[in-house]
């Protein structure tokens, strides 16, 4: 399980990134100010960082000053929509940079993203007796491999990744099928069916009206 550091001073926006990190699996410890963010980095090891810019004690980029020397990547998050800012934060060596208000399923994206980068994301992921290995494209459930189109592949796979939170038809088919993808909403709903009677999962992947989808344990 993956360890990640919020260091965010609004408990609100804290409290709602531990809550969604920790539905997809991440273990979570939060911080609200940068003096005790710089002892916690320095005394444990972490997978990752989101990383506030400005915080009371020591702001963000004075806490990145300090830790260059430590393996682990950060994440700016700021409400300052500002190309300065985030110019000298990826120079200072922050590996993203993403503006609040932002989506969910965006900043879980960018997380998956840097782990993989960094050699700290699990390749296999697990829902209660189904088994995805993402870099064989297999999917086992109860240790039997079940045959999936590349697309049913993809969209069991963004379901697990966001347990717990409603995706909506047009979120699935942007990250599904791409920005590209001209079809109807209609085809999520095709695909979604045909994974709930493939892999039994009619109780687990629930319809949320007017919305989307959310897969629940």
């Amino acid at each position: 399980m993956e360890k990640i550091l919020i260091v965010e001073d609004d408990l609100g926006i804290s409290d709602l990134i531990k809550l969604n990190l920790k539905v997809v699996g991440y273990e979570v410890k939060q911080v609200y100010d940068g003096e005790k963010a710089l002892k916690l980095i320095e005394e444990k090891e972490f997978d990752l960082i989101i990383l506030d810019v400005m915080l009371p004690g020591l702001d963000g980029f004075s806490i990145m000053e300090k830790i260059n020397n430590v393996d682990t990547p950060v994440i700016f998050l700021t409400a300052k929509d500002s190309l300065s800012d985030r110019v000298k934060g990826l120079k200072m060596g922050a590996d993203d940079y993403i503006v609040k208000p932002f989506e969910a399923i965006e900043l879980l994206a960018r997380i998956e993203v840097i782990l993989k980068r960094y050699g700290k994301k699990a390749s296999t992921l697990k829902f209660k007796d189904l088994e995805i290995f993402s870099e064989e494209r297999i999917i086992k459930k109860s240790g039997e491999i079940v045959d999936l189109t590349v697309k049913e592949f993809e969209l069991l796979k963004l379901l697990i990744q966001n347990k717990g939170i409603a995706l909506s038809r047009d979120k699935i088919l942007e990250k599904v099928w791409g920005y590209d993808y001209f079809g109807e909403t209609r085809t999520v709903d095709m695909h979604i069916q045909k994974l709930r009677k493939k892999l039994d999962l009619s109780d687990e992947i629930k319809t949320v009206y007017k919305v989307g989808y959310r897969l629940e344990d």
